[in-house]
């Protein structure tokens, strides 16, 4: 079978790569893709079409003979690739437009969420940033609080906030000066909530719940989680601060309403629900859902998946993922690091030379996943985004997993690389 992965991130590269490992596969195009598609095995190829041109996406896939698309980021599921591709005829992987909403539109999750009885932050919605400021005056308040732009601001748009001069500093750069354009029309003020941060991937046709084992990712950029929130620095699995009788209480409590609460509203999901989670003293909260692999989340999973992906993602677009026996996992840990361009989360240059990637190939129990990659004309590879690689390492423990990982980031080297060096310590805090 043909299939055809859209995205140019590490989820998209770790989805190609674990895709080939299924022996029902046949040819793999990536679109756009990056440098590390481009040159991982002869099977994978990448093609030069923008993810949200579906004109051009339909056109490739009818005439490469497609059996299956794969949808990684949320732009296209939110602008509705998946309707237009099923309108075609055509088989694709991820949530309709009204489903991929729950990302989309952080006001339509919060209505999901209450309706559903899910656990989560109090919260208030606002029109204009002077509503929102006027709340402040109103309650004279001082204390922290989240300022989150309604829509999609790939990763960028929420603000966790320690005093009202913060707040009002984020509301600002939301709703005045339109830092994530449309994505601040609407606002949300949130309670902050306290504790532990945790990521619990769910795949689902809408019926069946197949939720996977639990990873822990950094949003802060920095270590000991300071800085700026950015699209995540690393992530790690399984994670000791969600133990089996959590990880089931999450599927009870907050998967199972989610979806029922969707279906109730006549809207099916299939595909992968992201509940990332504040494990507070009241117990689990979500904070956002994102309905796709997370990323780095997908990396650390799909290095312990030992299930064929495929077979997964057939069920559940058939409907059929009650047929499936359970899903296999490699018991060891898997820590992925996010090497990124200097500036990131903010402004960064590009084109810089990568140098030591073949010897970083060559550490045991490791995989590096290109994210903001590129070939340049001379064939040298260079670097071509904020996130650029992802190097992930395997290991008996958390220790081991991690030291895997650094030694092969230790290899890599170019102008203005640099990377959190506590990944996976909160494990190592907990064990």
């Amino acid at each position: 079978m043909n299939i055809l992965i859209i995205g140019s991130g590490g989820r998209e590269h770790a989805l190609a790569w674990k895709l080939a490992q299924s022996p029902r596969t046949g040819r793999i195009f990536v679109a756009p893709g990056n440098a590390g598609t481009a040159t991982d095995g002869t099977d994978i190829e990448n093609i030069p079409i923008n993810p949200t041109n579906f004109p051009a996406l339909i056109k490739f896939a009818k005439e490469n003979k497609i059996g299956l698309t794969v949808v990684g980021p949320e732009v296209p599921l939110c602008a509705g690739i998946v309707d237009i591709f099923q309108s075609e005829q055509l088989r694709i992987f991820g949530p309709n437009k009204a489903a991929a909403q729950i990302e989309g539109s952080k006001v339509f999750c919060k209505e999901i969420l209450r309706k559903g009885s899910v656990p989560t932050a109090s919260h208030h919605t606002f029109m204009t940033g002077n509503e929102a400021i006027q709340f402040f005056d109103d309650k004279d308040r001082d204390n922290p609080i989240v300022v989150k732009a309604d829509g999609l601001a790939a990763g960028k748009g929420v603000f966790v906030c320690s005093n009202r001069a913060e707040a009002v500093d984020a509301i600002t750069r939301i709703t005045k000066k339109r830092e994530f354009g449309y994505a601040g029309d609407r606002i949300i003020l949130e309670e902050r909530l306290d504790g532990q941060e945790a990521s619990v991937l769910a795949i689902t046709d809408g019926a069946t719940i197949l939720t996977l084992q639990p990873a822990q990712d950094h949003k802060a950029a920095y270590d000991g989680d300071t800085g700026p929130n950015t699209g995540g620095m690393g992530a790690y699995s399984p994670t000791p601060v969600v133990d089996d009788t959590t990880l089931h209480w999450i599927e009870e409590h907050i998967f199972v309403p989610t979806i029922h609460t969707l279906k109730r509203a006549d809207i099916l999901f299939r595909g992968v629900l992201y509940a990332g989670l504040m494990l507070t003293k009241q117990g689990p909260k979500v904070l956002e859902y994102n309905a796709r692999f997370g990323d780095p989340e997908c990396q650390p999973l799909l290095m312990r998946l030992q299930t064929d992906l495929l077979d997964i993602i057939e069920a559940t677009i058939d409907g059929k993922l009650h047929q499936l026996t359970p899903l296999q996992w490699d018991n060891r840990t898997a820590v992925c690091v996010v090497m990124a361009s200097r500036g990131y989360p903010g402004g960064y240059e590009k084109g810089f030379p990568i140098r030591g990637l073949a010897e970083a190939a060559q550490v045991p129990n490791t995989k590096v996943f290109h994210a903001g990659t590129a070939i340049h004309e001379d064939g040298t590879i260079v670097s071509n985004g904020g996130r650029v690689l992802n190097v992930t390492g395997l290991g008996g423990s958390v220790s081991e997993a991690k030291l895997a990982a650094y030694t092969a980031v230790k290899c890599i080297r170019w102008d203005g690389a640099w990377c959190r060096k506590d990944i996976s310590d909160k494990a190592l805090s907990q064990t």
